[in-house]
């Protein structure tokens, strides 16, 4: 299934084809499920697109452990 998100980090639209039920797909948004008993055969980075839209290569840039943000290294922009 192609799931289209809004990046919370960058405002950029993206997609990202993923084995995921629509039923499953829309007891995560109202809420009734956690995303990882919902979708246990997704990678972390796959359940992370799914809620923040935000995708791994993104988080490359953006979000470095131990490290401090340079635009310079901004590659998204």
């Amino acid at each position: 299934m192609k799931i289209i998100r809004k990046s919370l980090l960058t405002g950029k639209v993206h997609s990202m084809e993923l084995p995921v039920n629509p039923l499953d797909l829309d007891a995560y948004h109202a809420g009734t499920a956690n995303i990882q008993d919902v979708f246990p055969h997704l990678t972390d980075e796959q359940r992370e697109f799914i809620k923040s839209g935000i995708t791994p290569e993104e988080w490359a840039i953006y979000i470095k452990i131990g490290g401090d943000y340079d635009e310079s290294e901004d590659e998204l922009k």
